[in-house]
């Protein structure tokens, strides 16, 4: 019998009664697996809470800490934990039906920041996706216990490509300024950067600006500007529905941005998306980054330049709007896996079959957002990647389905080239970061081609 420590994460933000239910069924099989299982009665929502219960842990001699990520959170207690408890980490994510509504749970996405942070900081895991209900929790945890399931850390592979094709698309990037307003959330290890080391490798440079100055601006947005951008998505269904305040203050953001990157010449910006929109200036910037999107300028939510940078190389390349996605889920029986963000994918990738919606944001409560399933087609996923601390291109194929929207705001769901099981393993054994752009069209050749003139070796999926 082996000592097991427990750890619950989650947030509060998420379907509470939902996550307490699938944590009862996990603890019903780690219970019953024979092994001494301490903690992991409740969900840990802050970080009050999750030092208390590591506190716990610490006078105890532990042969595995078990992570259950059963929302989404940052990495920010992932990293304290590992760093503070002697013993083999794992980590253990549920999945959630796709039922067209909110992510419930957005528990993948955890676990895919999880561990690219515990990656950065050179800290060996063990991870699994799997719903309670559908695992031998005895074998898994014998599996995490042997290290059968630990990440085998994978790093990109040097390439040597004809560069001819995409030299131009390169060249075109140097001198290209990209506007980062507000700094990344709190343990968000994924949207660090080095403003000198971007520089040096494609030529652009960052500002940074502040939210206050972004909000300061929208606040003086005429309201003929406003008119403006509302008559940009007069074809959306339901806009008379949501807030108007709510929606007049959001299109004011769209404004703001409009303006900011005429008077300063920005190619694209990364953003501070959430909480502040939101707590502070009352209106979401969502459907605002797809307007900006559409109009060939990209935009990356949580301040991520490198989302915002990868963004810029991927249009520059095909000559399309790119949409960043967080991946949400992966499934072995479909073979599939759903791509998505909150609502801020360009109205052009929208299926034809589905009208696009007005729509508010699942946390928030806060328009605008955009609704819509993704058209079926080839796409390829890109990253401008700082995994395990080298800078590499990761790139994945694969074909958009045509499916009911899986989860509320914009997402598609999509098979990929390699198969579900092989795209996990290459995600959480890289430690990649959880944005990635996707881009309509397959240019992989494209973006090999770009990443060996960029010096960059790849990671292909």
């Amino acid at each position: 019998m082996s000592s097991i420590g427990v750890l619950a994460l989650g947030r509060p933000t998420f379907d509470v009664a939902f996550a307490e239910q699938l944590l009862a069924e996990a603890r019903v099989e780690l219970l019953a697996s024979g092994h001494e299982i301490i903690g992991g009665e409740t969900l840990l929502f802050d970080a009050d809470a999750t030092v208390s219960a590591l506190d716990d842990l610490k006078s105890r001699k532990l042969d595995l800490v078990l992570i259950l990520q059963v929302t989404f959170t940052d990495s920010s207690m992932t990293v304290r934990i590992a760093s503070e408890l002697n013993a083999p980490l794992a980590l253990w994510a549920f999945p959630e039906p796709r039922l067209g509504g909110r992510l419930r749970l957005n528990a993948f996405c955890g676990l895919n920041l999880a561990a690219h942070a515990l990656g950065l900081n050179n800290t060996a895991y063990s991870y699994a996706y799997s719903a309670p209900s559908e695992t031998d929790v005895k074998a898994l945890l014998k599996d995490f216990l042997s290290g059968k399931r630990q990440a085998s850390p994978r790093f990109g592979e040097d390439v040597t490509a004809d560069t001819s094709a995409v030299r131009a698309a390169i060249d075109r990037l140097k001198g290209k300024r990209i506007g980062r307003i507000g700094e990344r959330p709190e343990g968000f290890a994924t949207c660090r950067y080095n403003p000198k080391t971007v520089e040096r490798l494609t030529g652009v440079t960052i500002d940074e600006i502040t939210l206050d100055n972004l909000f300061q601006s929208a606040r003086k947005v005429p309201a003929e500007t406003i008119s403006k951008s509302r008559k940009t998505v007069s074809g959306l269904g339901g806009l008379a529905d949501v807030d108007q305040p709510q929606l007049d203050r959001s299109l004011a953001l769209h404004g703001a941005l409009q303006t900011m990157q005429k008077s300063q010449d920005y190619s694209a910006f990364a953003i501070r998306c959430w909480p502040e929109t939101f707590t502070e200036y009352g209106g979401a910037i969502c459907g605002p980054v797809g307007m900006m999107g559409e109009a060939k300028v990209p935009c990356a939510c949580e301040a991520d330049v490198y989302g915002a940078l990868t963004n810029l190389l991927v249009q520059e390349l095909t000559g399309l709007p790119p949409f960043l996605v967080d991946l949400v889920d992966l499934d072995e029986a479909s073979d599939t896996g759903v791509v998505w963000h909150c609502g801020q994918a360009p109205i052009s990738m929208c299926d034809p079959e589905f009208e696009a919606r007005a729509s508010i944001h699942s946390n928030r409560k806060m328009p605008l957002l955009f609704e819509f399933p993704l058209k079926p087609g080839r796409v390829t996923l890109a990253r401008i990647s700082q995994a395990r601390g080298k800078q590499s291109l990761f790139l994945a194929t694969g074909d958009m389905q045509t499916a009911p929207l899986a989860f509320s705001g914009t997402a598609g769901v999509m098979k990929f080239d390699a198969g579900v099981r092989t795209t996990l393993k290459a995600v959480m054994d890289a430690g990649l970061e959880h944005h990635t752009t996707l881009a309509y069209g397959d240019h992989a050749e494209a973006l090999t081609a770009a990443a060996s003139a960029l010096g960059l070796p790849v990671i292909m999926v």
